[in-house]
């Protein structure tokens, strides 16, 4: 179960959100506080693209994957392009597409409470068809993405460039992305996360025992 929501901060100078380079997405495991993925640039298609075809490799190792997310619909619209498969029921026409079997996809619907006309929209939803054999076990209080937003509130205290009333913005992206591979690795490989008293790296299975930051450095990168 991964939860999926964004940050924001600005780049070199104070431009619209929309033309900044320093929107953040971040991709949380639920259980393990493993951070899936944490890069930054402009909220683009590229941007958002990058990180469903990470969760892509996720589907294809494990086969099951849950992806909650705070209103933003291009995560399931991607994700839904980039892992949907043609649902064959033997009926004459053209097959319907859904997610593959064992995906599943909910968004808190924004815009729920904003119109006052017509049809009141459900609150929570899944954006695109999935696979009727895919087991639907989730409970409409467990569709958010607290836990990340907790993340993020601690990420604007613990690095600089993200404060808000700061003039300590990033100059340059590729430094703002610097900062976010180091603080990557601290936060999966190295610190000890207070709510699971576990290395989140340890929790997922990926290392028997979490590293120190002596141990980083002596890494060797492989050519």
């Amino acid at each position: 179960m991964i939860e999926g929501d964004e940050l924001y901060t600005r780049v070199q100078k104070k431009v619209a959100p929309d033309a900044s380079q320093g929107w953040t997405i971040v991709l949380m495991d639920r259980a393990t506080r493993f951070i899936w993925d944490m890069h930054c640039g402009r909220k683009e298609r590229q941007l958002f693209k990058k990180a469903m075809g990470l969760l892509c490799q996720v589907i294809e190792q494990t086969g099951d994957l849950t992806l909650l997310t705070d209103g933003e619909r291009r995560y399931g619209s991607l994700l839904f392009e980039l892992c949907s498969e043609a649902l064959r029921t033997g009926k004459r026409g053209r097959p319907k597409k859904t997610l593959r079997k064992g995906v599943k996809v909910r968004l808190k619907n924004k815009g729920s409470q904003r119109h006052k006309r017509g049809p009141k929209r459900p609150k929570y939803q899944a954006p695109y068809p999935e696979h009727p054999d895919t087991e639907q076990l989730i409970a409409t209080k467990d569709i958010h993405a607290n836990h990340l937003e907790a993340f993020n509130t601690s990420l604007r205290r613990r690095c600089a460039a993200y404060r808000r009333r700061t003039n300590m913005y990033a100059k340059k992206t590729g430094r703002l992305q610097e900062r976010l591979d180091v603080y990557w690795i601290v936060h999966n490989f190295v610190r000890v996360h207070f709510t699971t008293r576990q290395v989140p790296a340890v929790a997922l299975g990926v290392l028997e025992y979490g590293l120190s930051l002596n141990q980083i450095f002596f890494i060797q990168k492989i050519a």
